[in-house]
């Protein structure tokens, strides 16, 4: 079964948007809320908003199912990316706005979420570790961006407004500190977005598992505010 889309580049970039999907099974979909199926936590229209990084050579990694059926960007034993926080589980069981994703008692067990984890989340993690080892042979290095968006309001994880775009780097440990300035000094030139480094989002599972600088395979995560290229209010 095919779970994701690859599109091949010819550069060291790869663009990962892994909430970018929205398809949910049938028998999943049962399980769930009237609300739930319309995916409201999807990172919108990415793959539109990115649609310009083939052109410039990058490989882009596109998932099919939405991430209510698995989060690609959790670790796969589920600890929280930030402690202390509220965090969404690996098959998350509430909205962002904590609404429930599941009718009573239809929430995932733990063999439901091991078939989940087999059948979408591992494929995923071993294409981009593939990816990456590939790219990194075949020009000497490789980087990873991995795309996001998210509402601009969300109280559950921040208070107020989150800047336009949020770069992160594992506080630095993800990539080179030369890309973080360059990258960062991009951000601060673009006058009309506001930006943050390593603010409220650091990068999540993929960024921090996947950059290894020193060994010349670079990370980062952008997490733009929807408000900044759509209207996030629902018709």
């Amino acid at each position: 079964m095919d779970t994701f889309e690859f599109t091949q580049g010819t550069t060291p970039l790869l663009v990962s948007m892994p909430h970018d999907g929205i398809a949910i099974p049938l028998d999943l979909a049962e399980c769930m809320t009237a609300r739930a199926r319309k995916t409201p936590d999807t990172d919108w229209h990415m793959a539109r908003l990115y649609d310009f990084a083939g052109s410039l050579g990058a490989s882009i990694l596109r998932p099919y199912y939405s991430r209510y059926v698995i989060d690609l960007n959790r670790p796969p034993n589920d600890e929280p990316l930030y402690p202390g926080a509220s965090n969404t589980e690996l098959c998350p069981i509430h909205c962002f706005d904590e609404t429930p994703i599941y009718r009573r008692g239809e929430e995932p067990g733990s063999g439901e979420i091991a078939a989940r984890t087999s059948r979408y989340w591992q494929p995923y993690h071993d294409h981009i570790a593939s990816t990456l080892v590939a790219l990194k042979a075949r020009h000497g290095i490789a980087l990873l961006f991995d795309a996001h968006s998210i509402l601009s309001e969300v109280p559950r994880f921040f208070e107020g407004k989150l800047p336009d775009l949020n770069l992160g780097t594992a506080n630095g440990a993800s990539c080179d500190p030369s890309l973080e300035a360059a990258l960062t000094s991009v951000l601060a030139h673009a006058s009309d977005y506001t930006h943050v480094v390593n603010g409220r989002f650091t990068g999540g599972y993929i960024t921090r598992t996947y950059g290894d600088p020193g060994n010349g395979v670079h990370a980062v995560q952008l997490e733009q505010a929807q408000c900044s290229y759509m209207n996030e209010n629902s018709p």
